[in-house]
């Protein structure tokens, strides 16, 4: 999926655009138990109600392409065979009418999650889209040869909620309450299936992870029987990794602040591009990076070793995940800079008197605590 069939699916997400006429999940406990069902007619809660839980489902198509939103891509014979990917594909054509597949599809969530000890909400939903057609001119005309069919799910902590001071109408007095438990966004979620060139691919389910360090393999593993895709956080990690073993004694301040500029020059002008697709760097491109920054041939050559490790040797990846595009981090033990990338020309390193420096230029003023100083 990209960005511009992402956007088209999560605009329906209101009470007035989409088809979903019925909610369905459970409440799950720490001890892996069902505490309660939900099966509610959309058309019969209120309307902030409605738009409460359909803002945790449109949740689940948030964030970064690549980043909080990842492909999940089922093999051909997974998709002739595979129960997982029938037991999807069955809530889906049931359009989630069937209670034996819910129970079904609920056993396989809590037999293998576990949220940290704590409770969780599943809450699951299908939605019909007649897809406009979109017209030469790139207009979107509202009659429709084609329904798009899929279901949303997302997976919420519930946290109990703490106690403060309110006031008593029965007793007409001030006293402690509690607010009792609250539904939290959600953790993990998925589509299935994917709205790929505006029309549904039964082989890949977009697959939804709030913390884009550390994702849950055994949900996807659960659910999709699939290869786990590595997530932003590892990625970077396993740059970073590969960068610092291949430079060894030679890597140079000049060297990561050239890697760092050049990333980020790529992710500008994809932007600028206003290409829907995620933008996407090979390993040889990331190679090239070095080669700019001065490093020689062997050691560009064991960075690429490196790599191809650990992503596989004809990877591409989404270089908003090896950067922060907002600063340039300079840690030391005892000290830590970080500057915005269009001022990191103001830091440099030196060896004076046999001594190693990080020198700031400071041509303007500088303050300390609040107080503006001079520097003899």
């Amino acid at each position: 999926m990209n960005k511009k069939e992402l956007n088209e699916i999560r605009r329906r997400l209101t009470p007035e655009r989409s088809s979903i006429t019925h909610l369905y999940g459970c409440y799950v406990n720490g001890a892996h138990e069902i505490i309660s069902y939900i099966d509610e007619s959309l058309g019969l809660l209120g309307k902030e109600e409605a738009e409460q839980y359909l803002a945790l489902l449109k949740k689940t198509l948030s964030g970064r392409l690549g980043k909080n939103l990842l492909d999940i891509c089922f093999a051909t014979k997974q998709v002739m065979e595979g129960e997982e990917h029938k037991l999807l594909s069955a809530l889906r054509s049931t359009k989630l009418n069937d209670e034996a597949l819910r129970e079904q599809f609920y056993k396989r969530i809590i037999d293998t999650l576990d949220m940290d000890g704590g409770n969780y909400l599943i809450l699951i939903a299908h939605d019909g889209y007649d897809v406009p057609y979109r017209g030469k001119d790139g207009a979107l005309h509202e009659d429709s040869s084609a329904v798009f069919n899929y279901i949303l799910c997302c997976i919420c902590p519930v946290k109990a909620g703490k106690t403060a001071l309110g006031f008593d109408t029965d007793e007409m007095r001030f006293s402690n309450h509690s607010v009792g438990q609250f539904v939290g966004a959600p953790e993990l979620g998925f589509m299935f299936p994917a709205f790929d060139d505006r029309a549904a691919n039964i082989y890949n389910a977009l697959f939804y992870t709030h913390d884009t360090a550390e994702i849950r393999s055994e949900f996807i593993t659960a659910l999709f029987n699939t290869e786990v895709p590595m997530s932003a956080g590892h990625q970077k990690e396993a740059f970073n990794s590969a960068l610092a073993e291949a430079v060894s004694t030679e890597g140079s301040y000049t060297l990561m602040q050239t890697v760092h500029s050049q990333l980020a020059e790529r992710l500008e002008m994809h932007r600028e591009s206003k290409d829907p697709e995620q933008p996407l760097i090979s390993l040889e491109e990331l190679a090239d990076t070095l080669h700019a920054g001065g490093m020689d041939e062997e050691h560009v050559d064991k960075f690429r070793e490196l790599c191809i490790e650990q992503f596989g040797e004809n990877a591409l990846i989404n270089p908003a995940n090896l950067i922060d595009e907002k600063r340039i981090s300079l840690v030391m033990p005892q000290v830590k800079i970080s500057v915005e990338p269009k001022f990191s020309h103001l830091i440099h390193t030196k060896l004076i008197n046999g001594k190693k420096y990080v020198l700031i230029s400071a041509e303007s003023g500088v303050e300390v605590n609040g107080v503006q100083i001079s520097i003899e």
